[in-house]
């Protein structure tokens, strides 16, 4: 399980750094009167966190990841597939985000 902590603490921080940087995009589109939405991530993604910026959501991961470390292992396995899933979206989002924003 701390093989899993390790990677999981080196997805969220690569996460994190790539959220930054998408944030600092959509700053940069709303001041020029684009990217009008109300948030990143659709109601059923998964997430609670409703926002329009990336970080906040990175946030939300990093949070549940902290409240899973402290629980049992069974309830570790059992919370780590929804993680994984958020992490994952929050990759995939990005990435399609910031090869549009490129364009």
């Amino acid at each position: 399980m701390q093989a899993i902590n390790a990677q999981l603490q080196d997805t969220i921080q690569t996460l994190y750094r790539k959220a930054i940087d998408a944030d600092a995009t959509l700053d940069a589109l709303q001041q020029a009167q684009k990217g009008k939405f109300k948030a990143v991530f659709a109601d059923d993604s998964g997430f609670e966190t409703k926002a329009k910026r990336f970080s906040p959501y990175v946030e939300e991961i990093a949070r549940d990841w902290q409240e899973l470390k402290t629980q049992s292992e069974e309830d570790f396995k059992a919370g780590l597939p929804q993680l994984v899933k958020k992490i994952e979206l929050a990759l995939k989002t990005i990435t399609q985000f910031k090869a549009v924003s490129k364009d």
